[in-house]
């Protein structure tokens, strides 16, 4: 895999036009489909059931990351796999038993993920940090696309990179929030591998080479690094 991964988030598609957009997406050079379910309880917002993901797994030829922004996730593991999830991250604010629960994704064959809301800080991860393959640090608070994106995620980056390196975790560092061409490369220099990319992808003219600005960032990053 080449660093960056880069995740459109398909909460920001044409929901008119979704096939189109999922079709570009898979011609593009996108990694992953980021795509957030939402219940109106954990967040104010109320986004996509097992149907529409289950539609978008049939025409996606790209790994699903699906980010689960609901209550009690842990009732629904077995439902989102069942759909074509091959990421599934759960909010650490929302999971009583954290540990049991990553457990359970791992045995249905999905990775793990953690999500965390912007004011939770990276050293509750600590003592789970090698059983988590994905961190999915939100740099918005979560809810609506679009929103102003947190300048402290950027220590908070650099914060959990050091914590993963002295774990010797192979954990991911996603971001999801307020991504584009300002913010991503310094998302990459504090040491982020997966960027989730919505309004910037989907409301560019020319998104598929608005994806590729993104790819490209990786091996520009690498050079200042």
């Amino acid at each position: 895999m080449n660093f960056p991964i880069i995740a459109p988030s398909v909460l920001s598609a044409d929901f008119a036009h979704l096939g189109r957009d999922i079709e570009m997406i898979n011609a593009s050079e996108a990694d992953w489909f980021h795509v957030d379910v939402m219940d109106g309880v954990f967040v104010p917002n109320i986004s996509f059931g097992f149907p529409v993901i289950k539609s978008l797994q049939k025409l996606a030829k790209k790994p699903l990351d699906v980010h689960l922004m609901i209550v009690q996730p842990e009732r629904y593991i077995k439902d989102f796999k069942a759909v074509g999830a091959d990421i599934l991250s759960v909010h650490y604010e929302a999971c009583t038993h954290l540990h049991r629960t990553l457990g359970a994704i791992k045995e249905e064959g999905m990775k793990a993920g953690v999500a965390i809301n912007p004011h939770t800080p990276v050293h509750l991860l600590k003592d789970i940090i090698k059983d988590i393959d994905l961190v999915c640090m939100m740099s918005v608070n979560p809810g609506f696309g679009g929103q102003k994106f947190i300048e402290q995620t950027y220590t908070k980056c650099a914060d959990l990179k050091a914590m993963i390196l002295a774990s010797g975790s192979n954990c991911l560092i996603e971001i999801d929030g307020g991504v584009n061409d300002v913010t991503a490369p310094k998302l990459l220099q504090a040491g982020a591998d997966v960027l989730v990319a919505g309004n910037y992808v989907f409301a560019s003219s020319t998104p598929l080479e608005t994806i590729s600005s993104l790819k490209k960032l990786g091996s520009d990053t690498s050079q200042h690094a």
